[in-house]
Formats: C-alpha cells, sequence, structure tokens
C-alpha cells in the first residue's frame, strides 16, 4: 500500500502558502473547497504518486453542522495532521483491515470544487475526518491522481509515526508499510527535500528553518 498523500493543517490558507513557498522553494496551488466540510486546500507533490496537501479553515463558506475534519478547528498551530494510504479497491482493503484487527470505518464519498468550478470525486474511509497518526483509506477512481497535476519539486525521503503506545498491529491491518517508534505524544515526521535543502514536518510544528 502507498503513501498518497500527508495532510498538514494551517490557520489560515494563503499564509501558509507563502510560508512554504519561502521555505521549500516550490508554490503550492491547486487545491479547492471541501463544500459543505468548511475547509479549502492547496497541493504540493511530493513525488509521481503522492502529495503534500495543505488544508485550513474556509472562510468563504458558513460554519459546518459538524466539526471541520482533522481538528482544524481547535489546532494548537501548524503540523501534520493526518495521512492516507491509497488504493484502488477500497472496499476490500477496508474489509481486509478489518478481517486483521482493525477496521478504519464505513466508506464514503470525497469531493472537492476547483477554482475553475470543476468538481473531484473520490472514495475514503470515515477515519479520515478525525486524523491522527493511523492513516485513512482513499481511492481516486476514474480522478486522476493530485500528485500528477501539483506542483513539482519536492520529493518525500522519509516518513514515521511515533506513539506512546504500540501500534504496529494498526498500521499492519491497513497494510502499512512505514517506520514506527515509542513517543510521549502521537506524532507524524516527514522528511521533505527540495530546492532549498531539505526540511522536517511534524505534527504540530513549523518547518525547521534553512
Amino acid at each position: 500500500m502507498r503513501i498518497d498523500h500527508l495532510v498538514y493543517a494551517v490557520a489560515d490558507l494563503e499564509a501558509g502558502v507563502e510560508e512554504f513557498e519561502e521555505r521549500f522553494g516550490v508554490r503550492a496551488a491547486g487545491g479547492g473547497q471541501h463544500v459543505g466540510m468548511g475547509t479549502h486546500n492547496r497541493l504540493l507533490a511530493l513525488g509521481p504518486h503522492t502529495y503534500l496537501e495543505l488544508i485550513a479553515p474556509d472562510p468563504a463558506q458558513p460554519e459546518p453542522a459538524l466539526p471541520r475534519p482533522f481538528g482544524v478547528d481547535g489546532m494548537a498551530g501548524p503540523g501534520l495532521v493526518g495521512w492516507a494510504l491509497g488504493t484502488d479497491d477500497i472496499d476490500g482493503a477496508r474489509q481486509r483491515a478489518a478481517a486483521n484487527g482493525f477496521d478504519p470505518g464505513p466508506v464514503i464519498d470525497g469531493q472537492r470544487r476547483t477554482p475553475e468550478g470543476a468538481v473531484l470525486r473520490w472514495r475514503l474511509t470515515t477515519n479520515a475526518l478525525q486524523g491522527g497518526v493511523i492513516p485513512f483509506l482513499i481511492s481516486w477512481g476514474t480522478t486522476p491522481s493530485p500528485a500528477a497535476t501539483a506542483p513539482q519539486g519536492l520529493e518525500l525521503q522519509h516518513f514515521h509515526v511515533e506513539h506512546p503506545d504500540d501500534v504496529t498491529a494498526q498500521l499492519r491491518a491497513l497494510g502499512a508499510g512505514v517506520e514506527t517508534g515509542k513517543g510521549p505524544e502521537p506524532a507524524l515526521t516527514a522528511r521533505i527535500s527540495g530546492p532549498t535543502g531539505t526540511h522536517t514536518l511534524s505534527t504540530w510544528s513549523t518547518p525547521e528553518p534553512r
């Protein structure tokens, strides 16, 4: 199972785009509005099949009926808040995970309206709504992966998960072959290289300075 994308939450999307361009040398673009969810995003490719999603509350939308995904309503600061594993057979992947001891939740439909007005659709498991160190599953179906159209120039060099408890069983059930370790708090860490060098992103932290 491949890493489809990493989710990095910021309080203000345009400010986050500016900060990432300054630090990484590539400007996030694309994305759009998650209508009804109260969020919007911009994207950066991290390789041919993986991308980084910058997500933030969308001031152009009314307050959603449910809390915004990935805990962005009460965020303590910018940081990695979730990640996704890509699959072509999300129903089968979810069934296999449940049979191996971890159910990521029902499969639901997702969508996003692009700035040009097009609507992109995908399917994902409901554990995406809470975010955290356990990944959710996503399937793009006939929609091209955003990694193919997002701005290029960055590469994911390393990614690992930390948790006070042992979460290897849950990750194994989902088919996530990533490095894990013990830590005082649940945390995600990604090392990303680009035009300005290599920098580290982590949970509730800003990128390392150059």
